[in-house]
This record gives structure tokens, sequence and C-alpha cells, in this order.
């Protein structure tokens, strides 16, 4: 059994998103239905439905930060009742035995966590995700948001928030550490906020010095220009870590040579081309080049409660249900302040 739903979907890779419905399951002993109230874009929304991250099915309705009310639990839910706020992100299932799942872990899980959208759920049917009205979801992938937060600027934090938090806390970001963030787009300004909250002394590296009083504002203690090669004389050597937010094929090498001994460039932007680099630059201060991929259910939990604790909520643009096309296109020219939240409301 089923439910008809509105949602905002692509019909195609080449397609504009349109108004239409999809399905979604009954709510199973576990599983929780949300009244979904505001759903983040994130630029990995425009990489899927586009296919540059690999082909699709579709109709495929994208989104994975969402926000809203619990509005029915299945029999044998524990962990929310009717009427709490929550939160959904990037993943609404995972095998839940292996190593990494149970370690809570569970975006790194050894059989391939089940997305929110463009994965095969459990019933064989393909997940869709935050731009709809409603969605069905176990509760052991739901998370609680926070009084202190507002719905509407904690939902890109479901992506967002936990992309940064998770490598911010891995790496060791707080007191005595200089840390740079790479991008000050979606992703970037998250990553200064809670590098700053974490006591970080924190760089921006941004093409431009465009956004330079907002980094400021928001927490950053200094802002270079990357298009600037003298950027990258002035601070070699300086960082114990780099958090590269673009979705761009950036220089690795000359990131690398900026970090201090033991330094680490962690990405979390995901560019469809290939990154290289040279081994030497590994080898000569014995540096890191890693990647990380968002953060298991808890520590996502973990990142509302710090949010929430520091006031941090995402820097956002409101915009109703027929502007997401437009949305995508000022996404991908770097046209927003600093992510675009769907006002779910007006799919009606």
């Amino acid at each position: 059994m089923s439910t008809t739903v509105t949602a905002y979907a692509a019909p195609s890779a080449t397609e504009p998103l349109v108004k239409t419905t999809i399905e979604r399951r009954d709510v199973g002993a576990h599983d929780v239905l949300i009244d979904i109230k505001y759903a983040g874009i994130c630029h990995s929304d425009i990489h899927t439905v586009r296919g540059e991250w690999g082909p699709q099915q579709f109709p495929l309705a994208p989104g994975h930060e969402i926000v809203g009310f619990v509005t029915e639990v299945g029999s044998e839910v524990t962990k929310h009742k009717v009427g709490d706020r929550v939160g959904v992100g990037c993943m609404v299932n995972s095998c839940g035995e292996c190593a990494n799942c149970q370690a809570g872990q569970e975006q790194y899980c050894l059989n391939g966590p089940t997305f929110t959208y463009g994965s095969v759920d459990r019933d064989g049917t393909i997940t869709q995700g935050g731009y709809t009205t409603s969605v069905v979801v176990t509760e052991n992938f739901v998370v609680n948001v926070p009084e202190g937060l507002a719905l509407d600027v904690a939902a890109p934090l479901l992506c967002a928030g936990i992309t940064t938090y998770s490598p911010l806390r891995h790496w060791g970001a707080g007191p005595g550490k200089k840390v740079a963030v790479v991008g000050m787009g979606g992703l970037g300004h998250m990553g200064v906020k809670i590098a700053h909250a974490l006591g970080a002394e924190v760089t921006v590296l941004s093409r431009t010095l465009s956004k330079k009083d907002d980094g400021i504002a928001l927490g950053a203690d200094h802002y270079y220009a990357t298009e600037d090669p003298e950027t990258f004389t002035a601070l070699a050597g300086q960082f114990d870590l780099i958090l590269n937010t673009v979705s761009a094929p950036i220089d690795v090498d000359a990131y690398l040579n900026l970090l201090a001994l033991d330094g680490a460039l962690v990405n979390v932007g995901a560019p469809p081309e290939a990154l290289s680099l040279h081994a030497f630059t590994l080898i000569g201060a014995r540096r890191s080049f890693a990647g990380s991929n968002i953060g298991g259910i808890r520590e996502t939990q973990e990142m509302l409660n710090f949010c929430a604790e520091h006031n941090l909520g995402s820097e956002i643009e409101l915009i109703s249900a027929d502007q997401i096309n437009e949305a995508y296109e000022r996404v991908l020219a770097s046209d927003v302040r600093y992510r675009f939240v769907i006002d779910t409301a007006t799919m009606a």
C-alpha cells in the first residue's frame, strides 16, 4: 500500500523539475511519517538529477535537507512521537549489521547506505527525497531538531552542517588549531561558523574577496583570495587542517603546500572530475590528503545539539517551490548567500 503526495521531480537528466506526484509507502511498525515544512537545496541535488554522478531512474525528486513534524508513528516506534520537530539528512537506511554501522558510522556502511533519493529502498522502489510534502522514514534515521533552532535555518544543517562538522571534529579543530576553509558557499559558510564555534583560528580561502565581509561576520579571522598567487606564498606551511568544500577541480599540490607538519587537506566537495597530486607534496611534510562523507546518525544529532547551543543556523534564502529551477541556475552561478530552502507549503 502507498499514499500519493505532491512533489517536484526531474523527469529526466536534461529537463527542468516539474510539479508532480510520487508514492510514499504506508507507515510500518518502525516507521515515522513526517510532514515536511522545509527542504534545502544542495549542489548534490543538481549533480544527481543531471546525471553528473551517474545514471538515475526518473522521475526523481531530490532533496536531503529535510525538516518538519512527526504526524504518525509505527506501532513499535520508541524514538519519536507525534508532534516532534525532526529532520532527515542524506540517508534513510543502512544494513545496521556491518562493523561501520555498529560503530555509528552508517554513512560508510560496508553494504552501502540507502540514500534519501536515488537509492533502491528496502521494498525495491527508488527513494524519493525532500522536495515533497511528506516522507516515511525508519525511526533510526530520523533526528530531533532542538527547540533552539528555527526549522528553516536548520534544514541545511542536515547536509551542509554535518558534512563540515564531522571532519572538523574528526581532525581536531579547536583552540590552538589553524583551520582554513576553501570556498565560501553553502558548505563553506557552515564550515566557518562551526570551526569558529569549536575555538579554532579560521581562515577563508575563496577565489575572490567579494564575500570577505560575510566571512569575517560569520567567524573567520582571516580571508584570502586564491586568485592572487601571493596567497599561496604568504600562507605556505601554516595550517593544521584545510577543509575543501568546493565541487570544482583544485590544484591539490598548491593547497597541500599550505599545510604544516602533519596537517591534513580534507575534501568534502565532490567535483565530477578526477583530482591529481604529486606524492612528494605529501611526503615532504608528512601531510595527509583525505575525504569525509557526512556523518552518522549519532553524530548528526550531536551536530544539531551543538548548533542549537551555539545558535548556529544556516544563512538562507527562502523560496517557493516554483522557484526551484531558477534556484538551480543561481547555485551554479554562485548567486546565493548561502543556501536555498524550499517552503514546502507552496507545493499545495
